[in-house]
């Protein structure tokens, strides 16, 4: 499948660095014993839909959902859709592989003071996002309880044995990490997923604006497993 010709900003699409790491764990999950004939693959938050791009190129069908109708036109393979209110019945999937937002600066919506480059989910769309989009929402009790919430649809419809790819990262807030990334792997744990492997990949990160110099230099991708007791 392609994009749409139709473009519209996005300030948090997968990074090149990381498309042959989610392509490789795949193509792994297609070599198993147990793999589906025919795999499908979810992103709930999909964005301009490079999910498909991955997909395609390790053979994987593919569906996203993506809240912001501008995103959601970029490929014909997302639907326009809540994360919270996934339509489809239990484990219809395969596999989920999935970037939320992280709770950092690209969820400002305010304009900057000072001058320099303003990137963030509401200003690249140019618009207020809808009230269910995480793209809004900083690191906090509300950013906790909405992925919360999430993460319990994208597990339902999760097949047994099928697994869960997160690519997450942590921030510098006020000179503090904020832990984000164990945030997320608890909330996974919880629901019953079972952590199987953990991947730090050395992406491009911002190099501007407040706390600019202490930013990770990469990104976590954590492969989940839904074990037969759930």
């Amino acid at each position: 499948m392609t994009e749409t010709t139709e473009r519209v900003k996005h300030p948090a699409r997968y990074s090149n660095e990381l498309v042959p790491v989610l392509v490789d764990i795949l193509r792994k999950e297609s070599s198993r014993p147990d793999a589906m004939p025919a795999s499908l693959v979810l992103d709930p938050f999909a964005g301009t839909g490079r999910i498909h791009e991955i997909a395609d190129l390790a053979g994987w069908g593919s569906t996203g959902v993506e809240i912001e109708p501008e995103w959601a036109a970029m490929h014909p393979a997302t639907v326009q859709g809540n994360a919270l209110h996934l339509p489809w019945l239990d484990g219809e999937f395969d596999a989920v592989m999935t970037s939320p937002t992280y709770g950092n600066r690209f969820a400002d919506h305010h304009n900057a003071n000072d001058p320099s480059q303003r990137r963030s989910y509401t200003h690249d769309i140019g618009h207020k996002l809808h009230e269910d989009n995480s793209g809004a929402m900083h690191w906090g009790p509300r950013y906790r309880d909405f992925h919360r919430d999430a993460w319990k649809e994208s597990v339902r419809v999760l097949r047994t044995g099928g697994i869960l790819v997160l690519n997450i990262s942590d921030h510098i807030r006020k000179g503090e990490r904020q832990a984000v990334t164990g945030f997320h792997i608890r909330a996974l744990c919880h629901l019953g997923l079972d952590v199987e492997d953990i991947d730090m990949v050395s992406t491009r990160r911002m190099r501007y604006g407040a706390n600019s110099d202490a930013r990770p230099i990469g990104e976590y991708v954590i492969t989940f497993r839904k074990g037969w007791h759930l």
